[in-house]
């Protein structure tokens, strides 16, 4: 991976770490906040596009084909994600979407993109798995819950981490192939959730309005945070190959565990900073 390619992955894992430390606890509002977070986003960011090489094509209609299915693919991602919360513990379905992801991620990008990775690049990219994953266990075994039969947790953080895929691949694909400029397809993307969380919240606009009097700062953070640290990974699957973005942009993980371990003095702490250990081993393998 070229340098220039790596610190733009590693800059967006520390804002997607940044603006899950500030927003903790005010993302679980559920729907009113995705709307904010669409809103705030469509709206922080959309000044910036003049700026940032416009749409990036003149092709108007790939444009708008790149964004709608972009659009939906995080939507369904959400949605999946939150219905996997309601029905199991947050560490279970964190753990297997996180891992599960970027693991898809590779295969498909080796698969249908035609992608190759050198060994130890692919080495280094099952070590940050790995580590993500044990993270995620270490915070399951925490929550010391024993459920028989199907655990629904799993299920659906496997459907998440299929969700992820779908709109890494699609997402990198569409800035690649049609020159799509990152903050005006990030725009577009959060700019056409608006209409979905609308209807999600369509008879709850007093939780909406009292969110943004309580929480305002949060959501401004989130507002500049979220769409930055993505768009610093579109623009980084534009030079570098995608089965080495994907994983290496769960860092993030690692950041938010070693916060809690030292700042929220949250349990196992060993085990968290053993694991951190082996994702940054595999930072070190992608870096070579």
């Amino acid at each position: 991976m070229s340098a220039l390619a790596f610190v733009l992955v590693i800059a967006a894992a520390i804002s997607h770490a940044a603006w899950n430390v500030i927003a903790h606890g005010v993302s679980r509002a559920g729907t009113p906040f995705l709307w904010w977070g669409a809103v705030g986003s469509t709206l922080v960011w959309a000044g910036a596009i003049p700026f940032t090489g416009g749409l990036g094509t003149d092709d108007l209609l790939a444009f708008a084909l790149g964004v709608a299915v972009s659009g939906v693919l995080h939507v369904v991602y959400m949605a999946v994600l939150q219905r996997g919360y309601r029905e199991g513990n947050l560490s279970t379905v964190y753990a297997t979407a996180r891992g599960t992801g970027p693991f898809l991620s590779v295969i498909v990008a080796v698969l249908l993109l035609g992608e190759r990775p050198s060994a130890v690049a692919l080495i280094g990219v099952t070590a940050i798995i790995v580590g993500v994953v044990t993270i995620g266990l270490v915070d399951r075994r925490g929550a010391g819950t024993r459920r028989r039969g199907l655990d629904l947790g799993l299920v659906f953080g496997l459907l998440t981490g299929v969700a992820i895929t779908a709109y890494t691949i699609w997402d990198a694909n569409a800035v690649r192939s049609w020159n799509l400029s990152p903050v005006a397809f990030m725009v577009g993307t959060t700019l056409l959730q608006i209409p979905f969380y609308s209807v999600g919240v369509r008879r709850r606009w007093g939780a909406v309005r009292m969110l943004w009097r309580t929480q305002w700062r949060r959501i401004v953070a989130f507002s500049i945070l979220s769409p930055l640290s993505y768009i610093l990974v579109l623009t980084a699957v534009r030079i570098a190959p995608v089965a080495l973005v994907a994983p290496l942009r769960e860092v993030s993980v690692v950041l938010v565990s070693l916060f809690g371990v030292f700042v929220l003095k949250e349990s196992r702490p060993g085990w968290r900073i053993a694991a951190s250990v082996v994702v940054a081993t595999g930072i070190v393998m992608l870096a070579l």
